[in-house]
């Protein structure tokens, strides 16, 4: 258990942290959400004691170990498994400690050939990725997690939603991934005006408390900048009347203690469109027969036909290194297929965005002169100012060098320059890397109202689920099509790795998951008689699914009960709201005190319902974990 009480922090004129608090409780999972450069990652440095409080304090329990992501290498050891092993206790059985490990190794997507492998020869992501192995197998009290899965594919990301779920520590969690933090935590923090709410439940729930708050707090401002115009008048009209000096006097003193009638500051987001060029016609490009490798590398793709129409909304998911992003550059004739061809249609106009394009910025170029670039009619060159501050690159933010600016920032310039040429077709590659979660939802958004055609690259399955209705598969060293959304691909196909024994579903670190029989006839596939053994093999699957669903169907009913109740009752508690300004407006003191009751009632039921919520919902997930389909 972790207590920030009063923090301070700032940086010259920039002011992060302004007295706030945070209780990190026993078995918590929180997710901290924020603005980029809000101070999440400074709070990290500031718990593990790498940066200095201006003020207030951090109580960590004595002998409360933390684990921490770290993004520097310091590898010791000479293979992937000894180092991710070298984190270990001292234990009786180390035989299945070191199970364990590489069960994590394999959710993380690790092979049995990269276990031998040196540390060193690794890729920048995996060597990431082996000190997030060592950090779950050292097995902390707390998890510090700053965006996780900044380095993982999507196999590998929904591996560790599904170890963090189990974990029985605490975690502290920053990431821009929505949906994953959802699935993850229990509790959602958020840095807001400086200070730090928290609530129990997601993301949305938040978002929504804050915005109830700051309604209230408008409000009450609004209200007290009345009185204190009204109590200003009362004063001027008798300051100089000597029988009413001690009521004067009064009135400056009450006047003193209310608003200003400033409005509160709010933080802007990302809004934008993507503009269309007109299409006429419905194929944009046909794809026949298309192979690729690059010199003395595996095949990647391999005779891959399809036809893209004016309007798809293509999704191009997988493991790394598959090939998602080499298809995209095929399409926008980056590269030149080994075998087949890509047929263009002559009208086709496309945008790319990607970490190539990224790279090509020029460096020393403002952010307004950057995207100015894209803009091929001199006359419109003044556009630019505007795109930047669409961007969020406003006034003098705009003359800003590219190189002094973030990778999240770079980002915002290459949507700007794409937003300043019209285009019937965007390759987007991993669009949300570097973005936080209101710019995701503004891309979202666009993508949503864009009338023209995308293909998106991305392990983020909050964009799959929003945006996919057509998906180009990598995975189980296969490329192909597979018509529909991403939640009928779950539901009809799945992940290679996660339907065969000793992948990563199977690679639960629970000790009662880890197979420790050997090849000596009595495992499933030893040879012996297949026919009396397959009826067998049914039977004792129906029982199964018959005891898995007297156990899951129970609890999954109480579920949406509670669920069904929280709705109710949060209903109730809006009603309950607008009641209470009537009567605060009407002056109507009884009605005030008594919905005031009600509304403390109603709370209390609601608190109530997201406990019985939470305790349901962790015996679900406990019961799918023992019976697993």
């Amino acid at each position: 258990m972790i207590q920030i009480q009063n923090v301070t922090k700032s940086f010259g004129v920039q002011v992060l942290l302004d007295g706030a608090s945070l209780l990190v409780g026993d078995h918590e999972r929180v997710g901290l959400v924020g603005r980029n450069g809000c101070g999440k990652s400074t709070l990290f440095k500031m718990i593990l004691g790498q940066e200095c409080l201006d003020g207030g304090s951090i109580d960590i329990p004595k002998k409360y170990t933390l684990g921490y992501l770290q993004q520097h290498i310091n590898f010791t050891h000479a293979t992937v498994h000894e180092e991710a092993c070298s984190v270990l206790k001292p234990n009786e059985d180390g035989w299945l400690e070191e199970h364990k490990v590489k069960a994590i190794l394999f959710g993380l997507g690790f092979d049995e050939e990269s276990m031998h492998k040196s540390p060193m020869l690794l890729s920048g992501g995996f060597q990431i990725r082996l000190n997030l192995a060592k950090v779950l197998a050292s097995e902390p009290d707390m998890l510090l997690l700053d965006e996780p899965t900044n380095y993982l594919d999507i196999v590998s990301m929904r591996w560790l939603s599904r170890f963090l779920r189990n974990w029985k520590g605490e975690v502290l969690l920053i990431t821009h991934d929505h949906h994953f933090m959802d699935e993850v935590c229990t509790h959602t923090a958020g840095i807001h005006r400086h200070k730090i709410r928290k609530v129990k439940g997601t993301v949305e729930k938040l978002r929504e408390t804050i915005a109830e708050e700051e309604e209230v707090a408008q409000r009450t401002q609004e209200n007290e900048a009345k009185k204190k115009e009204q109590l200003e008048k009362v004063i001027e009209r008798f300051r100089y009347k000597a029988a009413k000096a001690a009521m004067v006097q009064s009135k400056i003193k009450a006047a003193a203690k209310l608003a200003t009638g400033e409005r509160l500051t709010h933080e802007r987001n990302l809004d934008f469109s993507f503009t269309e060029a007109p299409f006429p016609g419905k194929r944009m490009l046909q794809i026949k027969g298309l192979s690729f490798a690059y010199d003395g590398g595996p095949e990647l793709i391999t005779d891959l036909t399809m036809d893209v129409f004016k309007g798809d909304r293509i999704a191009v998911i997988g493991p790394n290194g598959r090939g998602k992003t080499t298809l995209l550059n095929l399409i926008a004739k980056e590269l030149q297929p080994t075998a087949g061809e890509i047929s263009h249609n002559p009208n086709l106009q496309i945008n790319y965005f990607g970490q190539t394009n990224i790279n090509r910025l020029n460096l020393d170029n403002t952010v307004e002169e950057e995207i100015a670039t894209a803009i091929e009619e001199v006359s419109q060159k003044s556009r630019a100012r505007g795109l930047a501050g669409l961007m969020m690159f406003s006034g003098d933010a705009a003359l800003k060098k590219v190189k002094v600016l973030s990778g999240g920032e770079r980002s915002r310039v290459l949507l700007g320059k794409i937003l300043a040429s019209a285009c019937n077709m965007l390759l987007l590659d991993e669009p949300t890397n570097h973005l936080d979660m209101e710019s995701i939802e503004s891309l979202i958004d666009a993508l949503e109202d864009y009338e023209g055609t995308a293909l998106v690259v991305t392990h983020d399955e909050e964009l799959l689920h929003a945006f996919a209705t057509r998906l180009v598969v990598f995975d189980g060293g296969k490329c192909r099509i597979f018509e529909g959304s991403y939640a009928d691909f779950l539901e009809k196909v799945g992940w290679a790795s996660e339907k065969k024994p000793g992948g990563t579903e199977s690679a639960n670190i629970k000790v009662s998951n880890i197979d420790v029989k050997t090849d000596d006839g009595n495992n499933a596939g030893a040879a012996g008689n297949t026919a009396p053994r397959a009826k067998e093999d049914r039977k004792a699957r129906a029982d199964y699914i018959a005891e898995r669903s007297k156990v899951i169907k129970p609890l999954e009913k109480k579920l949406a009960k509670i669920e069904e109740d929280i709705a109710k009752a949060e209903a109730l508690g809006g009603e309950l709201e607008s009641k209470l300004v009537a009567a605060s407006e009407s002056g109507d003191g009884n009605a005030i005190t008594a919905i005031a009751k009600d509304m403390d009632d109603n709370k209390k039921v609601v608190d109530s319902l997201y406990e019985d919520w939470e305790k349901t919902s962790a015996e679900l997930e406990s019961a799918k974990d023992k019976y697993p389909i």
